[in-house]
């Protein structure tokens, strides 16, 4: 597929998906979040085992794009955000871990992009806010991502007050793994996700889907599920590869393909 908003790429066995809509700020409009949810469906299907979600600019995303949203019916903005929550499902949805790459400002639904990836590493000059609320507009649809990675009163202060947290304070928060010197990021962000996309393709690709699955389930029925999920992986040909290779103090040789 051809994209003009965004970039895809590869790298050796790793997708590269570039927002590079510089003049918008990297605004995540209707057109913007249509191509990014068929990159992520597109390298779903492929057999990269991981994926970078970067931005090229100064701003990493600056939220949904209020210029094509003023004046606008509630049938308009009602499939603006259905089509902004189907992005954040795909890629929570794709078999590979999906890790974001934060050179600059992830403001609103920009932050709830880096809250809804896998992974994220961001430079510490980077800055997240959710503002909704200082122009009336309450980031109601990223509190939902917000919220999961760190917690009511953590998210609530940033959903009230608008204020930007530091990357910094993100990672202290939990809403990104780390935060590195900007001359270290892409490194240390192709690091991690190279280290989370190893092993096997099949076994990652379960328990990402398991994890999303269980997160918000009470604890009984998610040890029930957890449990029925583990019981039938164990025997899939990477399981049993695995096993073998611990007892026989071996490498294992796991099967490179998503099944």
């Amino acid at each position: 597929m051809s994209y003009q908003l965004i970039e895809l790429s590869y790298e050796q066995d790793l997708a590269i998906v570039t927002m590079n809509n510089v003049k918008r700020r990297n605004a995540l409009s209707l057109a913007h979040m249509q191509e990014l949810t068929s990159a992520f469906r597109e390298v779903g299907e492929s057999q990269a085992s991981g994926v970078l979600l970067a931005a090229n600019g100064a701003v990493f995303c600056s939220g949904h794009d209020l210029s094509e949203m003023v004046d606008q019916d509630v049938s308009f903005m009602s499939c603006l955000l259905e089509t902004c929550t189907t992005l954040m499902n795909t890629i929570q949805e794709i078999p590979q871990p999906v890790l974001a790459c934060v050179q600059g400002v992830a403001t609103a639904a920009g932050c709830q992009l880096v809250a809804t990836c896998d992974l994220a590493v961001a430079a510490t000059t980077a800055s997240f806010a959710t503002p909704g609320v200082k122009i009336g507009w309450f980031c109601t649809t990223p509190m939902v991502a917000l919220s999961r990675n760190i917690g009511h009163k953590r998210a609530l202060e940033m959903l009230f007050t608008g204020d930007p947290i530091t990357a910094q304070t993100a990672a202290d928060w939990g809403l990104i793994n780390r935060a590195v010197a900007v001359e270290q990021l892409r490194n240390e962000a192709l690091r991690l996700l190279r280290a989370a996309s190893n092993n096997s393709v099949n076994a990652r690709s379960i328990g990402k889907q398991a994890f999303y699955t269980q997160i918000d389930l009470p604890q009984p029925q998610a040890y029930e599920y957890a449990q029925d999920v583990m019981a039938s992986a164990s025997q899939i040909p990477d399981a049993s590869e695995g096993m073998h290779a611990f007892l026989e103090k071996r490498q294992p040789h796991f099967d490179q393909r998503t099944k």
